[in-house]
């Protein structure tokens, strides 16, 4: 599917006074990010990050680690953003710095039709089957490992034997790449 047509699609889907809400799921270095960041230079949205929902020091207990996609702070996503879309009003979030293990400043949000969610694990079946939209980004694995080493090579290996087997036990427990309206390849 071309890019044209996933825009004309969220058109249509946002059209009178429907408020839109597109999740875009796959693997690390799969090219998320930078499908979001197409669709988002085509129409006027918002764009929301999952990376910026991970998991806190204290949040990374044994027990949360062995869910199968327990590895977001899905709960802390669902009620300062998702909620607060849903709820059409201006609202904040704070994005999680890993790098600093504490919050970047609040990101001010203004209501808008159409919201992408764009990260592993945005199709968590915590937030209940809200999507208007389910898109999964897809690239073999050499592109992902080559775009994961170079994005960040000192954490190559955590991505490789932590990171990466956790997604994958997400894609599958859940069937996330089947559940999805589109599939991209990049």
């Amino acid at each position: 599917m071309e890019l044209s047509d996933i825009l004309k699609k969220l058109s249509c889907l946002s059209a009178g006074n429907k408020n839109v809400i597109a999740a875009i799921d796959g693997g690390s270095g799969s090219g998320k990010t930078w499908v979001a960041e197409q669709i988002c230079a085509g129409c006027d949205c918002n764009i929301f990050h999952m990376d910026d929902f991970f998991l806190r020091p204290e949040q990374r207990t044994p027990e949360r680690l062995f869910e199968t996609g327990g590895n977001v702070d899905y709960e802390r996503f669902k009620s300062e953003v998702l909620d607060k879309i849903l709820s059409r009003t201006r609202f904040a979030y704070s994005p999680y710095d890993c790098k600093t293990s504490g919050f970047k400043p609040k990101v001010h949000v203004s209501p808008k039709k159409i919201n992408i969610i764009e990260g592993s694990y945005s199709l968590h079946p915590y937030f209940g089957d809200i999507w208007d939209l389910k898109i999964f980004v897809d690239a073999d694995i050499e592109t992902r490992l080559m775009r994961i080493k170079n994005r960040n090579p000192f954490m190559f290996e955590r991505f490789i034997n932590e990171w990466m087997p956790r997604e994958d036990a997400y894609f599958i427990a859940f069937g996330i790449k089947e559940k999805c309206d589109i599939v991209i390849n990049t």
